[in-house]
């Protein structure tokens, strides 16, 4: 094993023969010291070979140097077998190609990092697909699923992946290129040798069951199974030779689909159903119960559910397979969905449970480690039942989940893997289980495969003959046990290199509160299990998570690769300079604080919030980028203006290209944008001048929030606004200046004010929204009881807050509680906050909107989507009319992130994805619905348009303008 000292000469001999990447420096080592396991290993470097020839390569450099080299796809593994203290190969960057597709034989060469979804994409147009398909579809590469003959909730119908390898190309430790295949093709010397000396112990010492994944597949060579290397090879977790290249078997897709879910009184219902429906011949036979599942709205009546895929040549055929099943099962309630988008909708709560499971009902954290076990479908109620017992016995808790249709189950448990008590009880329950297991004629590893967490109990379901014979044959693929060593054979312990027992063991000091993980931003941290969901190169629906990943396809700048670097700045080991870590801070600096993570993360990762918090310490005590200064203390600078009344001087400036140039400069502002227009009058002077034409409801009182945007920037939306909500009857209101003693509330004025007020100064309100995404927290904080102060009236009243900028409600509703999670007053005030939408439903409920009657494009802000919801806002749409769907992503420009220098080329990709070609291709006469003052800057400065707050849109259909007006395209009195 090379030594640190050796370091520099083996990165630099990779470096000369490798044409790909290498990567030895702390973030390329950081991102891949974790996969989706317990465990943590710190790799001396990563390369991400070019080609069959750089894989070469390396393993000449590494058996010379006697470093070990593990091959990794999507990261995605949950039992340790992606992650290694050599050398890490990352397919995922080139060889992640889909050489070719065959319709004809219907079979597909691809390279090993290619994803699951690219080749179900390409495949689908010809009516096929790729068989096994597990829930991590959008990310996981064939050379993983290969590595751990993985299943997914097909396998009833398709099998393993080992059922749709045809060939394989494989390099050996030593460097032999061979072509694996049945009839003993490709196979190294030696190997048929010893299969033939052990051809008893071969037929009799393997259970039969579907599921069965643990340990080498050598009975696949036996001569009566075609002596098929290529099937023995998969599941073999990288140990035996490293995969380039690939045949792999397509399947014929049905036409049509028809879902039934079937609710029954309790898991061990639904498990010992799931046998008795195999023989109706379903695609899916996949169960969960109701604690994965975070609202039953959209399921059956019941406990526990069987989701029961069926196909057919029509929607017909498919339905009636499914209603057959349904006569047939013993169920308290079902429901059958033949619509695509229904199926879609309850697919995603199962496939989400490999991260909800991750947190029990009370939020406390869950863990894999005996994530699926498999025996016998027949016996998979009364293995259910003991398993319950063996969990109460050592005083644990666990969801099972997964594919009741095969036996195998997922779980996720509450092990204490931070105390030596804990880690004791993992040990002596993990040893109890594997009795268990073997008991019920089951396999330790139903579909991730044995890596660290069960290797070492191998002999409980084997025995110590069969587990050696295991031992040779890694001896004739890799005599020199070079490849992913301690996996499968001569396995490392398996309560050793816990990935938790480098952090921490005392709470870091912070500013927010993070009240779902005990005020402990390790445990924050800890969220990330590395299920990769952000690492999805799409979005669907209105999904947003993870816009910088899809815009510039790196690890580090996806969620989870941000939270490693995190977990490895708190570790200390690789990253070594804390919260002052140049790495940790560049790895942050393209996370656009979208807060998708928040809501599309299935355990609610919150990266824009931990961004925040990083940046805070980070330039504690020191000078911060000019964007800060300037964009992060953006309401100052637009109350100077306003106060001066020198916004004429200001636009006039900042269209002179020598000014605004320098202003950009001086101001950190990417030189590619323009500086937006600041409105000559407030949306607060236009309130007041108004007073006397004011209309002046019966209905409830509302206190309109004047945010910076709306009041310095756009405040012909805050117009929009009063005109919409006292059509609708209600008594509209703004927040108080000044600190008041017992004012009234409603029309903004300051009355009965406090002596002490005059020297205070008039306020205005801030949700502190700019001060938080710079990481200005202390500054933020007295911003935000300021708020308070002003706002202590209003919290004594039943009136609701309306806050027209999406970002700054969510500001309001989250950030504000829990950075001033000391002040029940922060909580009071994100309780009346709701945004236009919701106020007009819940407080004018009998009010009918003009008839628009023109269909729309654009995109949900992503912190509407993530934070506050948009069901209400599309009621209100539907009531006015207003047609189609708004896309989901992010517009790239989120606040200040795409005005910052360097961002530029990353905010216009991001717009690119969604909200520019959904606005291209929109028919004449579409509206441009855009709630978000960046979302509306994003599209005028890319494309052009004017997109419109959907209060605009209301307005100017209750005026009765034209058409131009209700797209948006009007100039109001106060933007003159």
């Amino acid at each position: 094993m090379t030594d640190a000292g050796d370091l520099p000469a083996l990165e630099a001999e990779l470096s000369r023969v490798v044409r790909g990447d290498v990567g030895f420096d702390v973030t390329s080592r950081a991102l891949v010291t974790m996969d989706a396991s317990n465990y943590r290993r710190v790799p001396l470097g990563v390369v991400a070979p070019r080609d069959a020839d750089d894989v070469s390569a390396v393993l000449e450099v590494c058996r010379e140097r006697e470093v070990p080299v593990v091959a990794r796809g999507g990261g995605t593994s949950i039992a340790g077998q992606a992650t290694g203290t050599g050398v890490v190969l990352d397919f995922t960057r080139h060889m992640n190609q889909l050489v070719s597709l065959d319709p004809e034989t219907r079979t597909a060469v691809v390279q090993p990092g290619l994803v699951l979804d690219r080749l179900q994409e390409a495949a689908a147009p010809h009516g096929l697909r790729f068989g096994p398909d597990p829930s991590t579809h959008s990310r996981c590469t064939l050379g993983g699923m290969i590595g751990n003959n993985s299943c997914g909730s097909h396998s009833v119908a398709w099998g393993t992946t080992a059922d749709s390898v045809q060939e394989l190309d494989v390099i050996t430790a030593r460097g032999r290129r061979l072509r694996l295949g049945q009839d003993w093709a490709g196979a190294p010397d030696g190997l048929r040798a010893l299969v033939d000396g052990e051809l008893a112990r071969l037929r009799t010492g393997f259970p039969e069951l579907p599921r069965r994944i643990s340990g080498y597949a050598l009975d696949a060579l036996l001569p009566e199974r075609g002596a098929d290397v290529a099937r023995s090879f998969c599941g073999s977790e990288g140990t035996l030779g490293v995969l380039t290249e690939a045949v792999v078997k397509l399947v014929e897709a049905p036409r049509a689909r028809a879902l039934a879910v079937l609710a029954y009184a309790d898991e061990s219902a639904a498990a010992q159903a799931a046998a008795g429906l195999l023989p109706f011949g379903p695609l899916t036979v996949e169960g969960m119960s109701a604690d994965l599942v975070p609202s039953a709205a959209a399921l059956p009546r019941g406990t526990a559910w069987l989701f029961v895929e069926t196909g057919g040549e029509s929607a017909a055929q498919a339905r009636a397979r499914a209603e057959a099943i349904v006569r047939a099962a013993d169920v308290v309630d079902a429901l059958v969905v033949t619509d695509p988008a229904g199926q879609r909708a309850l697919w995603r709560i199962r496939e989400d449970a490999s991260g909800t499971a991750t947190r029990m009902p009370d939020g406390s954290e869950a863990w894999p480690g005996w994530e699926d076990c498999a025996v016998p479908p027949a016996r998979l109620g009364a293995y259910l039942r003991d398993f319950r017992g063996l969990l109460t016995e050592h005083g644990l808790r666990g969801t099972p989940y997964g594919h009741f249709g095969d036996g195998c189950i997922h779980v996720r448990i509450d092990f204490d893997l931070l105390t030596e008590a804990g880690v004791a009880r993992f040990r002596r329950f993990s040893e109890e289980l594997a009795e268990l297991v073997v008991a019920h004629g089951g396999s330790l590893s139903g579909e991730h495969g044995d890596g660290q967490a069960r290797a070492e109990l191998l002999p409980r379901m084997y025995g110590q003959e069969m587990v050696g014979l295991f031992e040779r044959a890694k001896g004739v693929w890799d005599p020199d046990d070079l490849l992913n060593p301690g996996m499968l054979v001569r396995p490392a312990p398996l309560d050793a290199d816990l990935r938790f027992s480098a952090l921490p063991r005392e709470p870091v000091e912070v500013a927010f509160g993070y009240p779902l993980d005990g005020g402990d931003f390790s445990a924050a941290v800890r969220r990330c299990v590395g299920v990769a969901k952000c690492r999805t190169t799409s979005v669907s629906g209105s999904s947003v998570m993870c816009p910088s990943f899809r815009a510039t396809g790196e690890e580090e700048h996806s969620t989870r690769g941000r939270a490693r670097l995190l977990h490895e700045m708190l570790a200390g080991e690789v990253v070594t300079d804390g919260w002052r870590s140049t790495e940790v801070r560049d790895a942050l600096d393209l996370c656009l604080s979208c807060k998708g993570c928040r809501s599309d993360c299935p355990v609610e990762v919150d990266m824009a919030t931990y961004k925040a918090e990083f940046l805070h310490h980070h330039y504690a005590g020191r000078r911060r980028p000019a964007a800060h200064y300037a964009m992060g203390r953006l309401p100052e600078w637009l109350r100077a203006v306003s106060r001066t009344r020198t916004a004429r001087l200001v636009n006039a400036l900042s269209a002179m290209r020598p000014f605004a140039w320098a202003a950009k400069r001086l101001g950190g502002i990417a030189p590619e944008r323009e500086i937006p227009r600041v409105a000559r009058r407030t949306f607060s002077r236009w309130w007041e001048r108004r007073r006397s034409e004011r209309t002046v409801g019966s209905g409830d009182l509302v206190v309109l929030w004047p945010d910076t945007f709306t009041e310095h920037l756009s405040p012909a939306v805050g117009q929009a606004a009063v005109r919409v909500l006292e059509a609708a009857g209600l008594r509209v209101g703004l927040p108080p200046t000044l600190r008041l003693v017992r004012p009234p509330v409603g029309d903004g004025r300051t009355v009965a004010m406090d002596p002490l007020s005059v020297l205070r100064g008039r306020g205005r309100v801030c949700c502190g929204l700019t001060y938080v995404s710079t990481g200005q927290l202390d500054r933020a904080r007295a911003v935000m009881r300021r708020t308070l102060d002003l706002m202590e009236p209003v919290l004594e009243t039943d009136a609701p807050v309306v806050v027209l900028e999406p970002s700054c409600a969510a500001a309001l509703r989250t950030d504000v509680p829990e950075l001033l999670h000391d002040d029940p007053r922060a909580a009071r005030l994100a309780a009346k906050v709701l945004t236009f939408a919701e106020t007009l439903e819940r407080h004018a409920p009998d009010w009918t909107p003009p008839r628009v009657d023109r269909p729309v494009a654009g995109q949900t802000h992503c912190h509407q989507h993530a934070v506050l919801g948009d069901a209400a806002d599309r009621r209100l749409r539907q009531a006015a009319l207003l047609s189609g769907e708004l896309s989901g992503g992010c517009c790239g420009l989120a606040g200040n992130f795409g005005f910052e220098k360097g961002h530029y080329e990353v905010s216009t990709a991001c717009a690119e994805e969604h909200l520019l070609p959904s606005v291209r291709d929109a028919p004449d006469g579409t509206v441009v619905l855009a709630d978000g003052f960046s979302c509306r800057t994003q599209l005028e400065q890319l494309a052009g348009v004017r997109g419109s707050h959907l209060a605009e849109v209301l307005a100017a259909a209750l005026e009765g303008a034209g058409d131009e007006a209700a797209g948006g395209g009007i100039e109001p009195e106060g933007e003159r």
